[in-house]
């Protein structure tokens, strides 16, 4: 079992180009302009909002390989109190931010029931280097995993975040990078989840490297990136967009990967549900199931399923009968 010892100390784990951190506080739910506030003194971050029952939601910035990193932060109501904290990252998708995933997925509300903390890292020109691929935008393809550990560190350290139980999910290019983070990365994550989002293949693809508890939702008409994958999508004028896995060659390439035994698949309301179950990634006491779940959501376009927001047009509908939240942190906690 992995310990906090285990962590901080394993070079490989953790980039040497971790650096100072600044936090500020939200006032209310972030929109898609807002920006950062100057920072405070790093000897006095601001904590204007605070009450008794819980500490505000912050928006705080990282430096990683010489590049400012900006995340929003949730904790649980009941502030600083008890042990070490679960952790979820959340990754919004391609042309957004943070905080539109924030009010997309409402993730801090279902988790902060749960005790767990939500952290919404913000990508690089509003997308994720999800593709080993380099590109003009994304000459480093490996940037956005090793910020990723860099957060996760300063999680672990400063929120006490468990690092036992550390949960990658995201949206759309966001998914992908979550599921590129649990590939590349299985011993950092206790599990992940991707919605509408697939592994990227070809020159950018990425191959799972060992055993971690995986979900991918999909909705089955996805207009945007469609289920059975994008092995030649049209070019872009700004960034090139990757090629793709079918959402069931991804979860699949995890069951691989886990020394999953054949899938069962069941017939849902709503929904249909694949499930592998792996042999090589013992149930943890505190992670999610040993298991690589498909979930594939009738009449569902490229959109996280039981969310209130409209999604832009040409996405497809949004289906009721899942909640990809609850599903998804469900999984994690290895609730049925």
């Amino acid at each position: 079992m992995r310990s906090l010892r285990d962590l901080t100390l394993r070079p490989r784990r953790w980039p040497g180009a971790l650096a100072l951190v600044l936090a500020l506080p939200l006032a209310g739910c972030a929109g898609d302009s807002e920006r950062p506030d100057p920072a405070p003194s790093a000897s006095a971050p601001s904590r204007a909002g605070a009450t008794a029952g819980a500490a505000p939601d912050v928006r705080a910035r990282l430096r990683v390989d010489g590049v400012t990193r900006e995340y929003l932060l949730h904790r649980p109501a009941d502030g600083a109190g008890g042990g070490p904290r679960p952790l979820v990252i959340a990754f919004h998708g391609r042309g957004a931010d943070a905080a539109e995933l924030r009010e997309k997925s409402r993730l801090e509300r279902a988790a902060g029931a749960r005790g767990m903390l939500v952290a919404y890292p913000e990508g690089l020109d509003e997308g994720w280097g999800a593709g080993t691929r380099a590109t003009e935008r994304r000459p480093d393809p490996d940037l956005d995993v090793r910020f990723t550990e860099a957060l996760i560190e300063h999680l672990v350290r400063a929120e006490r975040a468990d690092p036992e139980r550390v949960y990658a999910t995201g949206f759309s290019n966001g998914g992908s990078m979550a599921l590129r983070v649990a590939a590349q990365r299985p011993g950092l994550l206790a599990g992940a989840a991707s919605v509408s989002g697939q592994l990227p293949a070809g020159a950018a693809g990425i191959e799972p490297t060992g055993p971690v508890p995986v979900m991918v939702v999909y909705g089955a008409d996805d207009p945007v990136r469609p289920l059975a994958g994008w092995p030649s999508p049209p070019p872009d004028p700004e960034e090139p967009i990757l090629p793709s896995l079918s959402a069931r060659d991804s979860a699949e390439a995890f069951a691989t990967a886990g020394g999953a035994g054949a899938p069962v698949t069941e017939e849902r309301k709503g929904y249909d549900r694949t499930v592998w179950r792996l042999g090589a990634a013992p149930r943890s006491a505190h992670g999610a199931a040993a298991t690589v779940q498909l979930l594939v959501v009738h009449d569902a376009g490229h959109t996280w399923p039981g969310s209130d927001v409209t999604p832009p047009k040409g996405f497809g509908p949004t289906s009721r009968a899942l909640d990809a939240t609850d599903t998804i942190l469900d999984f994690f906690t290895d609730e049925p």
